[in-house]
């Protein structure tokens, strides 16, 4: 992945964020990291575009977001469309998955994850 100027707060709160993940975010990153699913190299809380994003697999240009019930309010869905148009257009694919799911159905989220890049989208 190409390296851009991050600034220095944006370092320091995606640290922060990688050492205070929510139990959805950790339930994922367990079968993300160490290319554990189909050899896919996927980072935590990264810096793209102005925005930390979750995870991000460089290699397929894809964005995973796991949202907590916050994102359903008014305010929020509208901030996480205008983020998700952002980034899709710097040539990014943004999934995203409500925390429930991830933490009571993650075989199905991870076959999602794989599904579409499989498609060939990123391609």
């Amino acid at each position: 992945m190409p390296h851009a100027d991050i600034s220095k707060q944006a370092r320091s709160n995606a640290r922060r964020m990688r050492s205070a993940m929510t139990d959805a975010e950790l339930k994922l990153w367990n079968e993300l990291r160490a290319h554990r699913l189909m050899g896919l190299g996927f980072r935590r809380q990264v810096p793209i575009a102005g925005y930390i994003v979750d995870f991000a697999c460089s290699t397929h240009r894809l964005i995973v977001e796991v949202d907590g019930s916050q994102h359903a309010r008014a305010g929020d869905a509208g901030y996480d469309l205008q983020r998700t148009q952002r980034l899709q257009a710097g040539g990014w694919t943004v999934l995203r998955f409500w925390n429930d799911d991830v933490l009571r159905d993650i075989d199905n989220v991870c076959e999602h994850i794989v599904r579409v890049i499989g498609k060939g989208a990123f391609e």
